[in-house]
C-alpha cells in the first residue's frame, strides 16, 4: 500500500515559445542591470532618466559621436538577442567514437547554433578562431531569418525555390560593407559572451574588411581588450596576374575577453635559438650565450676601468658607449662567474646568459611567414591528400594550413586542461585537424566545437558530397584515422558528435481561435512526430544548460527507460504508460539509482551528499494526475524535488 505523501508537484517545461529555446538573453541582460541599479526599475521597467543619473557623467547624449554605423546596425544588434526556435538533433550514424568523444560537429545556421549554445557553454570556452567569408562582392548565404529549420536548409541548398532570398552582396547593391557587417555582428555579440574570463578570439580578415571588422570588435569586446594584429604571409611567391600589388598576407585579429587577465603562452624555442647556448668552461649551471656589457645610452657609473684575468687593463668601454652596470654590480657579476673574458682571459668582458635564467620559450611575434606557420597552397594540398578531393584548390579559395592553427592552438591554449576551442565557420575543418595534431604532440586534451553551413558546394558530387558540410565531417574522420594509424599507441580522442540544427522537438502551442477543442486534443502529445527520445534527451541538456559530450547511460525500471545523463545531473523518462500501478517502482527505481550514482561519484560513501538532480518526465506518459502525483511525492520523499514535465 502507497504511505501518506506530502503534496508534491511536476512544474512544466514551457512549450516551444522562443524563451524557452535558448537562453533568454535579453531577460539575463536585465536581472545583471538589477543587480546593479535596482533604483532604476520601476514596475520591471527600465527608467532611464534615473539610469542616466545614476551613471552621471559616463552618459554620452551627444548626437555626434565617434564610432561606427551602418545601416541595419540596431537590427543586428536585435538579431544578437532574439532566442532561437530551433535545437540540435544528434545524428550519431555521422559520427566517430559517439560514445565517448568531447567533440563535436554542428551542421546550421551558425547564428541560430551559437544561441542555442549560450546556456550551456557561456564562460566556457578559452579560444575562439572564426575565417568569416571574405567580403569580395559575392553572395552570401547566411540569411539570418531562421523560421523552419528545414525549409531553411532546402532552400538554402537550392532544393526549394521561393521564400527566403539569399542577400547578395554586390557592389550595385549599394550594400558592399553593410551586408558583411550585417552577418558578423550579431555573431561577435554572442562569440563574445562564450569566452572564458582568461578566453580569446583570433578573426582572419582580409585587407576589404579588416578597418571594418576592428571597430565592430573595439564596439563588442572593447578596445582595451585589443592584443595584436598579425600579418600572416600566406603565399610563397608573388602573384604576376595581379593588377597593381600582388596580396601576399592576410591578417588575423586578436581580442581577449579580458586584457588584463589574458596573456599568450611562449613558443618553443627554435633549433637556432637552442645553438645558441653552449659551456666551453664547464659551467656547473648549464649551457650559456654572452651578451654584449656594453650601451649607446647614457649611464652615469658606466665609465670605468677594468682589469682582465690576465692582467691586461681595459681603460672602459668602446667609445661611445658605457658599461650597463656600475662597477660594484661589475665585481659581484664577475665573482659569480658571469663575465666571460674569452678562452685565454684576455677579450673585452661579456654578461653569460644561462639558458635557465631566461624564459622558457619565445614571445609571439606579429608577424608569421609562410616558412613557419604554412601558405594556401599548403593548406589546399593538405585539403585534397585528407579528402581524396582533386578540385579542392578550385572549390576553396582560402583554406588555411594546419601549422596556422596550431601556432594559434599553441599560443592560446594549455595541453593539459581540457580547454575548449570553438570555430563556427569550420570551413573544410582544419581547426579540428590541427587541434588532433597537437594534441598528438603534446599529450594535451584539448577539445573542438565545429559550426559550418550546409552551403551547396559545386564539383565534388563524384565524391558524393553536396555541402561544404559534407567535406567537413570527411576530413575530421580522415584526420583522427590518420593520426591512430600513425601512432597505434595513440590514445587521444580524434573523435566527435555529430549534429544538425532542426525545429524544436516540442510543439509550440499554436491555437486554432475557430476550434479550440481540437487544438486542445491536437496539443495532448505534446512531442513532434518523427522525434526519437534522443533527440528530446539533447534537446534538454540545451534547455538545462548541460555540456552535450556529457556521458549518458540508460537502464530499465519498472519497465520504462530511464536514462542518466552526466551521472545523474539530469535523469529523464521519457517512455509512455506510466499508470499507478508503475509510478511507485519507477519512482523507487529512479531514487535508488540516483543515491547510487551520487556514492559513486564519492568514492562510494554510503553516507554520501545528496547531489542536485533534475528530473524530467512526459506530461502525456501519465495515465492521470494520481499517477502524477504519486509519482512526484515517492521522489521528494528521497530528497529528488526538481521535477519537471514535458
Amino acid at each position: 500500500m502507497t504511505a501518506p505523501r506530502p503534496p508534491a508537484t511536476i512544474q512544466p517545461i514551457d512549450k516551444a515559445s522562443p524563451e524557452a529555446q535558448s537562453a533568454n538573453l535579453v531577460e539575463g541582460n536585465l536581472a545583471q542591470l538589477k543587480a546593479m541599479f535596482p533604483e532604476a526599475f520601476t514596475e520591471g521597467r527600465v527608467d532611464f532618466e534615473v539610469l542616466k543619473q545614476l551613471l552621471g557623467a559616463a552618459v554620452d547624449e551627444r548626437e555626434e559621436k565617434y564610432g561606427l554605423n551602418w545601416h541595419g546596425k540596431r537590427r543586428a544588434r536585435q538579431l544578437a538577442l532574439t532566442p532561437s526556435t530551433g535545437t540540435l538533433r544528434p545524428c550519431p550514424k555521422e559520427s566517430v567514437d559517439w560514445a565517448t568523444t568531447q567533440n563535436l560537429f554542428i551542421e546550421g545556421d551558425n547564428l541560430e547554433v551559437l544561441k542555442l549554445l549560450q546556456k550551456s557553454y557561456a564562460g566556457k570556452v578559452k579560444l575562439i578562431y572564426i575565417d568569416p567569408p571574405y567580403n569580395t562582392g559575392k553572395d552570401f548565404v547566411y540569411p539570418d531569418n531562421f523560421q523552419d529549420s528545414i525549409k531553411n536548409y532546402l532552400e538554402l541548398t537550392g532544393q526549394v525555390e521561393g521564400g527566403q532570398k539569399i542577400s547578395s552582396n554586390t557592389d550595385a547593391s549599394g550594400r558592399f560593407h553593410t551586408d558583411w557587417l550585417n552577418m558578423i555582428y550579431p555573431r561577435l555579440k554572442l562569440a563574445q559572451s562564450l569566452l572564458r574570463s582568461d578566453g580569446v578570439i583570433f578573426v582572419s580578415i582580409a585587407d576589404h574588411e579588416i578597418q571594418n571588422l576592428r571597430a565592430a570588435m573595439n564596439e563588442v569586446f572593447g578596445e582595451e581588450n585589443f592584443v595584436a594584429t598579425v600579418i600572416w604571409q600566406k603565399v610563397f611567391s608573388p602573384k604576376n596576374s595581379a593588377r597593381h600589388l600582388s596580396e601576399d598576407h592576410d591578417y588575423i585579429v586578436i581580442y581577449a575577453k579580458n586584457a588584463e587577465v589574458w596573456t599568450p603562452r611562449l613558443l618553443p624555442r627554435t633549433e637556432e635559438m637552442e645553438a645558441r647556448y653552449a659551456n666551453p668552461d664547464n659551467d656547473p649551471r648549464g649551457v650559456w650565450t654572452s651578451g654584449d656589457l656594453s650601451a649607446r645610452n647614457y649611464y652615469g657609473e658606466g665609465t670605468y676601468p677594468v682589469v682582465c684575468p690576465s692582467g691586461r687593463k681595459i681603460d672602459g668601454p668602446p667609445p661611445g658607449t658605457y658599461w650597463r652596470v656600475s662597477k660594484p654590480k661589475f665585481d659581484e657579476m664577475d665573482r659569480d662567474g658571469r663575465i666571460w673574458w674569452g678562452a685565454d682571459g684576455n677579450n673585452m668582458p661579456r654578461q653569460k646568459r644561462f639558458l635557465t635564467d631566461v624564459k622558457s620559450g619565445r614571445v609571439p611575434q606579429t608577424l608569421w611567414t609562410y616558412e613557419e606557420v604554412g601558405h594556401t597552397q599548403e593548406a589546399k594540398k593538405e585539403l585534397m591528400a585528407a579528402v581524396s578531393f582533386p578540385n579542392a584548390d578550385v572549390v576553396f579559395d582560402t583554406p588555411k594550413p594546419t601549422r596556422l592553427m596550431r601556432r594559434i592552438l599553441q599560443i592560446a591554449t594549455e595541453p593539459d586542461t581540457a580547454d575548449l576551442v570553438v570555430d563556427f565557420f569550420a570551413g573544410t575543418g582544419t581547426t579540428m585537424d590541427a587541434l588532433f595534431a597537437q594534441n598528438a604532440e603534446d599529450g594535451g586534451n584539448r577539445r573542438c566545437i565545429l559550426v559550418q553551413l550546409p552551403e551547396p558546394m559545386e564539383g565534388a558530387e563524384s565524391a558524393g558530397w553536396k555541402t561544404i558540410a559534407d567535406v567537413t565531417k570527411a576530413r575530421i574522420r580522415g584526420a583522427g584515422q590518420r593520426h591512430k594509424n600513425s601512432d597505434p599507441m595513440f590514445g587521444g580522442d580524434v573523435g566527435f558528435r555529430a549534429f544538425k540544427l532542426d525545429s524544436s522537438n516540442i510543439r509550440a502551442w499554436n491555437p486554432r481561435p475557430d476550434d479550440l477543442t481540437g487544438t486542445l486534443l491536437d496539443h495532448a502529445e505534446h512531442l513532434a512526430p518523427g522525434r526519437s527520445e534522443q533527440d528530446v534527451l539533447y534537446e534538454l541538456l540545451l534547455k538545462l544548460g548541460l555540456d552535450l559530450a556529457v556521458p549518458m547511460e540508460s537502464r530499465q525500471i519498472a519497465g520504462k527507460t530511464v536514462h542518466s545523463i552526466g551521472a545523474g545531473a539530469l535523469m529523464a523518462c521519457l517512455s509512455d504508460g506510466i499508470d499507478r500501478d508503475v509510478a511507485e517502482p519507477l519512482a523507487l527505481g529512479i531514487a535508488a539509482w540516483q543515491k547510487a550514482q551520487a556514492q559513486a561519484l564519492q568514492g562510494g560513501d554510503d553516507n554520501a551528499k545528496p547531489v542536485s538532480t533534475k528530473l524530467v518526465f512526459k506530461d502525456s506518459a501519465f495515465a492521470d494526475d494520481v499517477a502524477k502525483t504519486n509519482l512526484a511525492a515517492i521522489l521528494s520523499q528521497h530528497g529528488l524535488d526538481d521535477v519537471r514535465s514535458i
